[in-house]
């Protein structure tokens, strides 16, 4: 009788343990997104913004058509906010998985194509990053 209970603790087990191998495999092939906060200097956001889309955007459009990401979508507040809590941009990234997001991303080499003078992009992106206050990333979950 012992060994009834021990096979069928053990069945009870396994299935659990494939339901749950398959709920995280589900959840690994779901597209993975991340919201990116940036605070910038008091009067530098077209600055920053400009930038952005000059030196940054493509990059991540490149990354789309590769399939990588899925979509990119750049917002902004509509009224301000308290100092502490102000952000001027909110770039939020929907990558095909987080398999997809951990991958490499090919950025260096996309970034030499798209931008031959190095010189230049590399001092434009320095500033771009001089312009933050602070920046951070938030990686979401849904919530069932």
């Amino acid at each position: 009788m012992k060994t009834l209970a021990k096979r069928k603790m053990l069945l009870a087990l396994f299935v659990l343990g494939l339901g749950l191998l398959t709920t995280t495999a589900q959840a690994q092939d779901a597209p993975f997104v991340v919201e990116y906060y940036y605070k910038t200097k008091w009067g530098f956001t077209d600055e920053f913004l400009q930038l952005f889309k000059k030196n940054h955007l493509p990059v991540l459009k490149k990354q789309i058509e590769s399939g990588r990401i899925l979509s990119v979508k750049i917002e902004k507040p509509r009224y301000h906010a308290t100092e502490d809590g102000r952000w001027d941009f909110r770039v939020t990234i929907t990558f095909k998985s987080a398999a997809a997001f951990h991958a490499p991303s090919g950025e260096d080499a996309i970034i030499k194509q798209l931008y031959p003078d190095q010189a230049t992009f590399k001092r434009e992106e320095q500033r771009r990053f001089e312009l933050l206050i602070s920046h951070w990333d938030v990686p979401l979950v849904t919530v069932e």
